[in-house]
């Protein structure tokens, strides 16, 4: 594992969400390098420092709660610190949350390694009017260096770092905290063994526990003839011994924590009823998707007579200029009318990523999947499966690899499957086009109901695929529950500008190509430049496919020519739309131009369009991320395949029931 011999290795571990990461930045800066851990497709972080003459070596792990292995992440932060190499652990720890963390702190102790902890959010426990007793704390934990550090506001780095160096003394927690006569008994003669078999080995105790724990990696890796000591799984007594110690921490330590445990638990009371949850849930949704429309769709105005403005002023200068008529089309008509007609949506992308951000630092998204444990765990998952479809509502992607976090191939690869049905981002502006075109007031609401047919489709083909699997295994819901807070605005900011500026790069690279490529598809043809797109190539090949899609009412080349285009981005199904419909600027003349072709294009067939979009094949990028994770093309494939089955079958059922009601 070494790679750099002139420095020393150091670990930073902790739990999820305890600003591990923030830390890890902010100490290491621009100097980092990302790869994949051997083996695994997780991604590990390394970073150079240089303090007081010496250099370190900082490794950022995957978050963990323990370190019992069940997931991928798990398994490569366990793998990491019990390496030989790694001379100091930064044991990262929320001091907001410290009765969760300390679980994890007290198993880093077990290893007999030099430990130090960075005792992270401060700023946040001043907030909260929270106490810690420092001088107590390090002395219930073996003396270790705890440095109080806010990674957010970068207070308390050089101290940190100073400690790291300075400290490179083993600890053994065994000098503060024992268990029951009978299992230190057993540990001890585990030990000899150990030690008998194993003489250079470094964490003796901690294999020795986790062998009275039935821990079946450790067993592996170092067998030894334990039949004459452990006669069962020790590990509740053993968990219970951690808890017990803990509780008794958190009384001499931590003050003036109740008030606001009582605040969560009072408004946890609602929000995570078990009848009252989910719909608590759809509300607060429901709610974020109205001020994404109503607030969005009056900034969008404004932006929409900029687009048409600029749309006139470059085409009268070209004409002045007597540029080539094509030339002057792909301009207008392509670029600036297909990259500017996706950047209209952007206050409603950044409306959207404002609620969501606010959300979950509150620390109300990780309430969702608890809500959400007893319905996933009837399709064969648990409520952590429904995390990664949370995320899907920003973006697929990202969505895609958090599957990582759940125990088993099988559940991530079924969760894969799942995930792309959530309504990412990219899909909102197919949403607010046609649902303002042709639903007018109800626009609101009929794109919601797109965000939640995704989640019922989502469950739905969770619980058939349950039904045909034949190893039904119970999953266990491990979660953080964290307190609620006030979101931070720094956060928030950060959160919301990287998703903005993913979101201006798409429009500024992969938008911006997929409009000039659309555009000339769309005017070239065997002949070359044609007068008409209907004598392009691209409405040539689609006139074939067209007709397949007559059951779901979607039987128009044009629609063909946008579905295809918008599986290099979801959001280039809006450009195609204003690329074929040339003559449109605005929201209105875009409806007309549409009329003007198809008489017969309904409301029942702009919701087929919406729902076909959400449910058929990915983006390119979100394909290439399901390979990645999957390692399987056939599996790849396969659930492309299927996407494009359910988008046709839901939007096959959906049109024929709505033009009952719409003609």
């Amino acid at each position: 594992m070494r790679e750099h011999p002139n420095g020393f290795h150091v670990a930073f571990v902790g739990n999820p969400n305890c600003g591990k990461t923030t830390l890890f930045n902010a100490i290491t800066g621009a100097r980092l390098k990302v790869a994949n851990w051997p083996g695994v497709t997780v991604e590990k972080k390394e970073g150079t420092v240089e303090f007081e003459d010496e250099k370190l070596i900082l490794i950022d792990t995957p978050g963990i709660y323990s370190l019992s292995t069940y997931t991928i992440e798990e398994k490569v932060t366990r793998n990491c610190i019990l390496d030989d190499d790694i001379e100091v652990i930064v044991n990262v720890v929320d001091a907001s949350s410290l009765e969760r963390n300390l679980y994890l702190t007290l198993q880093l102790l077990e290893l007999g390694k030099p430990i130090v902890m960075a005792l992270n959010m401060m700023d946040v426990v001043e907030e909260r009017g929270m106490e810690i007793d420092m001088h107590r704390l390090p002395e219930m934990l073996c003396d270790i260096p705890i440095v109080p550090v806010s990674a957010i506001k970068k207070r308390g780095l050089d101290i940190l770092l100073h400690a790291i160096i300075h400290h490179k003394e083993a600890v053994t927690l065994g000098e503060v905290f024992s268990y029951s006569d009978a299992l230190e008994d057993k540990i001890k003669k585990l030990e000899v063994i150990m030690a008998a078999k194993y003489p250079n080995h470094s964490s003796a105790r901690w294999h020795a526990i986790k062998l009275l724990e039935d821990d079946e990696e450790v067993s592996e890796e170092h067998p030894v003839d334990v039949s004459r000591i452990v006669d069962k799984s020790y590990s509740r007594q053993i968990i219970q011994a951690k808890y017990s110690y803990i509780d008794d921490i958190i009384k001499e330590c931590l003050f003036n924590k109740s008030a606001k445990e009582a605040g969560t638990d009072r408004i946890d009371a609602i929000l995570t009823h078990p009848v009252f949850g989910v719909p608590c849930f759809l509300i607060i949704m429901a709610l974020v998707f109205l001020l994404t429309f109503t607030l969005g769709d009056w900034i969008k105005g404004f932006l929409e007579i900029f687009l048409e403005w600029l749309q006139q002023t470059v085409s009268v200068l070209f004409d002045s200029a007597h540029v080539a008529v094509w030339l002057k089309g792909l301009v207008v008509d392509g670029i600036i009318a297909g990259v500017g007609g996706i950047l209209t949506f952007l206050p409603n992308i950044i409306i959207l990523f404002i609620a969501l951000a606010v959300l979950e630092d509150s620390g109300y998204m990780a309430r969702v999947a608890y809500v959400m444990d007893g319905i996933m765990g009837k399709l064969g998952l648990s409520g952590k499966a429904f995390l990664p479809m949370i995320l899907g509502f920003g973006c697929t992607v990202p969505a895609i690899m958090a599957t990582r976090a759940l125990e088993t191939p099988k559940d991530r690869r079924r969760t894969m499957l799942i995930t792309p049905f959530m309504s990412c981002s990219a899909r909102l502006p197919i949403y607010v086009l046609f649902s303002g075109l042709f639903f007018g007031k109800w626009a609101a609401v009929v794109s919601f109901s797109m965000y939640v047919l995704g989640i019922l489709v989502a469950l739905a083909t969770a619980f058939i695929a349950n039904l045909f699997d034949k190893k039904k295994n119970k999953n266990n819901l491990l979660i953080e529950l964290p307190e609620y807070k006030r979101p931070n605005l720094r956060s928030i900011r950060i959160y919301v500008w990287n998703k903005v500026k993913d979101y201006l790069t798409k429009a500024g690279t992969t938008i911006f190509i997929a409009s000039i490529i659309v555009w000339f598809a769309l005017n070239i043809g065997p002949r070359g430049f044609v007068g008409e797109p209907a004598d392009s190539f691209a409405a040539i090949v689609a006139k074939v496919i067209a007709p397949a899609l007559k059951p779901c009412g979607l039987n128009m080349w044009e629609v063909v020519v946008a579905l295809f285009a918008g599986v290099s981005a979801k959001e280039v199904v809006v450009t195609s739309f204003t690329v074929l419909f040339s003559n449109a600027v605005n929201g209105a003349s875009l409806y007309d131009s549409i009329k003007s072709v198809y008489p017969t294009f309904t409301a029942a067939n702009a919701l087929a369009l919406m729902v076909f979009c959400l449910l058929y094949t990915p983006c390119l990028a979100t394909i290439a991320t399901i390979k990645k994770e999957s390692e399987s093309i056939k599996f790849t494939l396969l659930s492309m395949l299927f996407q494009i089955g359910v988008a046709f079958a839901m939007s096959t059922l959906i049109f024929n029931i709505a033009r009952l009601f719409v003609g």
